[in-house]
């Protein structure tokens, strides 16, 4: 295709906290929070979708501020113990070959970092936010001077779609077709994060256990409100 082989890829999700807007985000700064639980499974499943499952990971993390102060309205002044790690490197092996590179952190004031490029042997694919389900898909092939706009070959190009994975699921449980949004996906991406804070925690690789089938792309042609041919 237009991308060639895939080499690699790196996604950054890159934020100054929840504290300055979340109501009450006590949550996110204890057991089962910080930035790669709560916002890396938008990055991972994308990656997935793209490259494939992952074979082994390796990673850093740390606990840059013992406290955090909500500024928020309901909370403003409000002292926030930090109990996890609140910025994490991982870097991804999946069992194609490709090597993904994931930062998640609560823990910087701004960035101009993209939010997931995916790069081939005959060029780079730049893609929008995960988490906002919609944006431009650009190209820029060797040999280019600049970028272009790739054209979108079904529905769902914008808007905020968080329930499209839930009518996906619904669709195949009523029709008999491989889940998209699957268990196996949602395990193995949860493997992926825990792996990633194991070899945090250990300073060693960790390999997964598990596996999952790329899932099968929307059919071309799809309008908005479709599932299906």
């Amino acid at each position: 295709g237009w991308l060639g082989t895939p080499v690699a890829a790196t996604a950054f999700m890159m934020s100054r906290g929840p504290e300055s807007w979340h109501p009450n985000p006590f949550f996110f700064y204890q057991p089962g929070g910080g930035p790669l639980l709560d916002m890396a499974p938008y990055y991972l499943t994308a990656i997935i979708n793209l490259l494939g499952p992952v074979r082994r990971v390796v990673s850093m993390a740390r606990r840059s501020f013992e406290t955090r102060r909500a500024t928020s309205k309901e909370l403003y002044g409000t002292i926030i113990p930090v109990e996890v790690e609140t910025h994490v490197v991982g870097v991804l092996e999946h069992q194609g070959g490709a090597i993904s590179t994931l930062i998640t952190t609560f823990d910087v004031a701004a960035s101009e970092l993209p939010r997931l490029e995916v790069y081939g042997s005959e060029g780079t694919l730049s893609a929008p936010d995960p988490n906002t389900f919609g944006g431009p898909v650009r190209l820029r092939r060797w040999g280019a001077e600049s970028w272009s706009e790739l054209p979108i070959s079904h529905g769902y190009r914008t808007g905020n779609w968080r329930g499209l994975g839930a009518a996906d699921l619904a669709q195949a449980l009523r029709t008999g077709r491989p889940q998209r949004a699957s268990g196996d996906l949602a395990y193995h991406v949860l493997e992926v994060m825990l792996a990633i804070l194991a070899a945090a925690h250990s300073g060693q690789a960790q390999t997964l256990t598990s596996t999952v089938a790329r899932p099968a792309p929307l059919p071309l042609g799809l309008l908005e409100g479709e599932l299906d041919d």
